[in-house]
Parts: structure tokens; sequence; C-alpha cells
């Protein structure tokens, strides 16, 4: 399949991200804390490709918060992370071999905060983020 044949499969737009930049923190379901911290490289509606320095296998319920970055810019309430539920669906099985941060992704279940998915999606519309191809 060529350049001009290529069709996008996904359901949702996603946005890249300036990685350096974009915290993320994670814990399974049966934790009270935020004990993981990494960053995130994309995220749509439906999803987020992260990194952690611990890896979590796929099927994992895990919840995350997101801070996107540029936000002392923004009014108070738009500043706020993002809150999500998501299950983890996939796992970069290379950078198990190598020192370092784990690349994963998952899929978000759902949203935990009044106006969170709202929220994000101004964000990512507001013209800061690039498309991914």
């Amino acid at each position: 399949m060529n350049a001009a044949e290529h069709v996008n499969r996904r359901r949702f737009d996603r946005y890249l991200l300036p990685s350096m930049y974009t915290q993320v923190a994670v814990r399974l379901l049966d934790e009270e804390r935020f004990h993981y911290e990494g960053h995130a490289y994309d995220i749509s509606k439906g999803g987020l490709r992260f990194e952690l320095d611990r890896p979590i296998a796929p099927g994992t319920q895990i919840a995350l918060r997101i801070s996107l970055p540029g936000a002392s810019s923004l009014r108070v309430t738009e500043r706020k992370p993002v809150f999500a539920m998501g299950n983890v669906v996939w796992l970069h099985e290379d950078d198990l071999e190598q020192p370092g941060p784990v690349r994963m992704a998952c899929v978000f279940r759902n949203f935990c905060q009044p106006g969170d998915e709202e929220r994000l999606m101004r964000r990512l519309k507001s013209g800061q983020f690039s498309l991914a191809a």
C-alpha cells in the first residue's frame, strides 16, 4: 500500500505531545497513590501512548493523571490535570531488554472527573498540538 492509498483506521484523531514536557502519573487500581511517573508521546480522546520506568503488563487496569504542557497561560480551570481510567493494551517489548523507560499504550475506559474529557479535547484542538500521522 503506498502513501496515497493509506487509510486512517483510527477512531479518534491522535495528537503529538512534547514528551519530556507532558507528565503522566499512573497507579494500579488496587493502589491509593500515583506511584509511577513518566511522560506521554501522543494522545487522543480514546487513549494514550506513554513511557514509565516500570513496565505494566497489557490487560492491566490503571488510573492516570495527565498534565498537558503550556497550561501556565490558561485560566485556572483549564490548567487542571486530566484524570482517566484505562487498560494497558500494548507494551514495546524491545524496551524490556534495555535499561531505561518502557513505552506502552492504554485505551481510556472513562474520564474520572466532570469536565475532564471536554477540557482535554479543548486543549488538543486549541492549535497548540499537532496531529500525528
